[in-house]
């Protein structure tokens, strides 16, 4: 059995999916009553491959909220994440994806220190952050997405926005080794991060935001974008682009400008037969057809009895098993979101 570990976008979000989902009693409560919610298990997911072989799993809702992280409730956020681990853990499920802000949290907190919750020692092997098979979606629409609208790749300059991040120095490692860019742009907030970076690779211009926009052909943003921050679109070229890896989606909304193409990155296309209710509530453009590739590797994983933590740590994901988890994706049906 596969799991899924999921949050919503906001506080205005989670009251309005607790009143849908039948759970009037979390549906008026503040961000007080949210930090000390339990995790539940809101829906039993059945999915079947294009190759006929069907799996069973479960959506775990951690009740983490990012509100959390912006008033420093950090240690209400970190145990919002691990007493969902150990709910999954407890309920038997095999290999569970840390979706959002989940293993966000989990690698920037060292929540790999604390073991215990309650009387559950946490098995790792069971849980994978699946930024490999995310990383993997974003290369994909990189290089196809592009072809659809104009844009050569042996021509043109791709900035990385969060390069040094695990999901981020993933697809600079890929768009290195697998294609022919004419020029790669490192942004990331730690120098000392982008020069281990840039010398790993033996390429690449560490670059400012301000610096990189207007020089990018294709701009991949796997970063957090702080409050207040606007991207102007008219610094950057046109054609442009703009693969937004964040969560949640939100560059489309932002930037409507002709020439600059929003893509929301990191999500894959299917025709399973996927039986749930969650991708609506996680607003998801095509619920029925569409769904986070993080979430999509837990399911690949327990397609193939995987049962390990594929994707873990930071910096640690490799071409090679960026090429495996794609093999995979491939043979059970998912391919990435197109422009």
């Amino acid at each position: 059995m596969f799991g899924l570990i999921g949050h919503l976008t906001s506080l205005e979000h989670a009251q309005a999916v607790a009143r849908d989902l039948g759970y009037p009693e979390y549906a008026d409560q503040g961000l007080d009553f949210w930090c000390s919610a339990p995790p539940q298990i809101v829906d039993n997911i059945t999915v079947t491959s294009v190759t006929g072989q069907k799996i069973e799993g479960r959506y775990v809702e951690s009740c983490f909220l990012p509100e959390m992280l912006a008033t420093r409730r950090i240690k209400a956020a970190t145990r919002k994440i691990l007493n969902a681990m150990a709910h999954a853990q407890k309920h038997g499920i095999n290999i569970t994806a840390l979706g959002g802000f989940s293993s966000i949290i989990f690698e920037n907190f060292n929540l790999e220190e604390l073991k215990q919750v309650r009387n559950i020692k946490l098995e790792f092997e069971r849980f994978t952050t699946g930024n490999t098979h995310t990383a993997y979606i974003i290369c994909q629409q990189v290089e196809k997405a592009s072809k659809q609208v104009g844009i050569e790749l042996s021509k043109a300059t791709v900035a990385v926005c969060g390069a040094t991040g695990d999901i981020g120095s993933a697809v600079c490692r890929w768009l290195d080794a697998k294609t022919d860019i004419k020029e790669l742009l490192l942004i990331a907030r730690n120098q000392e991060r982008l020069q281990q970076l840039q010398d790993e690779l033996g390429r690449g211009k560490i670059m400012s935001l301000e610096e990189a926009l207007p020089q990018a052909d294709i701009v991949v943003w796997v970063a957090s974008m702080p409050k207040g921050m606007e991207i102007e679109p008219t610094v950057l070229k046109q054609p442009c682009l703009l693969i937004d890896g964040g969560y949640p989606k939100n560059l489309a909304t932002k930037i409507q400008h002709p020439g600059v193409h929003v893509l929301n990155g990191g999500i894959v296309e299917h025709s399973l037969d996927i039986d749930w209710k969650i991708m609506s509530i996680v607003n998801m453009n095509v619920p029925a057809r569409q769904l986070f590739a993080c979430f999509a590797e837990s399911m690949l994983l327990e397609f193939e009895k995987l049962y390990t933590n594929f994707s873990w740590g930071r910096n640690r994901i490799t071409v090679e098993k960026m090429e495996q988890i794609g093999h995979v994706s491939k043979k059970h049906g998912f391919r990435p979101l197109l422009v």
